[in-house]
């Protein structure tokens, strides 16, 4: 089959250009040509999802995360390894690995745990893990232990790989699951403070200097982490950092009292806020990234107090930053394209190939997460309006979405 596309806008050696795009694919007959103007990116790259398999197939699975990754325009995902079992040792990544061989239909990449059952307690056999795991992590748990994360930080730059680290400083906690902020004042929530945060990568920031270690930061919210990771920056750390979509639309003022707004980290305050949209801006922060975390209805209809933490974002998270940061103007698109492709493949070596998304920049809609492609539906954009459609999306050669109704 070929399609071609008429006054689209391609995304080439770092900008866009307006011609025709035509794409051949290797499957079905004939020719099918679209007179309407769209946009193609490079295929979009997540260093940070939650396919929940092996382990937790009634929350996700690889199948149905690639789907929903398709749909967002995603051709490459990594996969956090809070699993069961936990990709900690050869023989239970192999398991992981046998599901993505049979079930995935775009590129997804496995983290390595950290530390045995990411319980902090004992280094992982680093390189018998190195060739098949994109990085390693703990995801879903702050490693507490400074000498801990200094022996994973020596090996791990010995083997070339990155820690990819969920910061978080437990004994800082004190039993909260949202922001400690105003809502969670009026409302009497236990709030989670700023500095279980960045008090942990402020650590880090310290090792990852000290050994030279890649150091990647997973989900920053707080002003004070971009603070400090902008400054790491400076001083030549080798550090990089993420953030995801729903920190930088809400804040917890825009709390309710439903799981959908419940995640690790949680909202935090409208500076913060800002202080991440600044980040975006500057460059201090590196890559947009889901933390897709589907969970089950029921786990997630238990209310703030007492529901899952974690949101589904794949198929929300580039027409969200499209509509609340390109289209105002905050950043451009070029800008959007580097925190959607270019800089997580740099990073964690991940090469687009041919892979691309054709999106409909022009269409607006109604988040309805009834027909999410994820088994998840727990989303805080539930209802809101939104600019931009995936309407394909193509991973080495295949069509693996196709928006029949968005291409008509």
């Amino acid at each position: 089959m070929e399609y071609i596309l008429q006054n689209a806008k391609v995304w080439e050696n770092g900008k866009f250009k307006d011609k025709s795009f035509l794409f051949s694919a290797p499957t079905g007959d004939g020719r099918r040509v679209f007179p309407d103007e769209y946009v193609i990116f490079p295929g979009f790259c997540d260093v940070h999802v939650h396919f929940r398999e092996p382990g937790f197939s009634y929350k996700e699975t690889i199948a149905s995360g690639c789907r929903s990754a398709a749909r967002g325009g995603y051709t490459d995902v990594c996969a956090m390894p809070n699993l069961n079992p936990v990709p900690d040792t050869p023989e239970h990544l192999a398991e992981e690995l046998a599901i993505i061989q049979r079930d995935a239909s775009i590129g997804v990449h496995p983290y390595g745990a950290i530390t045995l059952g990411e319980q902090g307690h004992t280094l992982v056999d680093m390189p018998a893990l190195a060739t098949e795991v994109c990085a390693f992590s703990d995801d879903g748990r702050g490693v507490q232990s400074d000498a801990m994360m200094r022996q994973a930080m020596v090996q791990a730059k010995g083997l070339n790989k990155i820690i990819a680290a969920h910061c978080e400083v437990n004994e800082l906690l004190r039993g909260g699951y949202i922001h400690g902020g105003a809502y969670a004042r009026a409302h009497g929530h236990r709030g989670i403070c700023s500095e279980s945060e960045w008090r942990q990568i402020e650590r880090d920031i310290a090792l990852a200097k000290e050994t030279g270690c890649a150091y990647h930061v997973c989900h920053i919210s707080t002003k004070e982490s971009v603070e400090r990771i902008r400054q790491a920056k400076a001083d030549g750390v080798d550090i990089t950092c993420e953030t995801g979509p729903h920190y930088l639309v809400f804040c917890d003022e825009d709390l309710q009292e439903d799981g959908r707004f419940k995640m690790n980290p949680p909202l935090r305050s409208k500076e913060d806020r800002e202080a991440l949209i600044e980040g975006i801006a500057d460059g201090t922060i590196d890559m947009i990234s889901t933390d897709h975390a589907p969970h089950s209805a029921e786990e997630k209809s238990r209310g703030l107090e007492k529901s899952a933490m974690g949101v589904v974002g794949l198929e929300t998270a580039f027409a969200a930053v499209y509509t609340h940061l390109v289209k105002p103007g905050v950043i451009s698109m070029e800008k959007a394209v580097e925190l959607f492709s270019v800089n997580a493949r740099r990073r964690f070596g991940l090469p687009a190939g041919n892979d691309f998304t054709v999106w409909d920049l022009n269409a607006e809609y109604t988040v309805n997460p009834a027909e999410f492609l994820s088994q998840g539906r727990a989303t805080p954009f539930a209802g809101t309006k939104l600019f931009g459609r995936c309407v394909m999306t193509v991973h080495d050669r295949n069509v693996v979405y196709l928006d029949e109704e968005g291409l008509a």
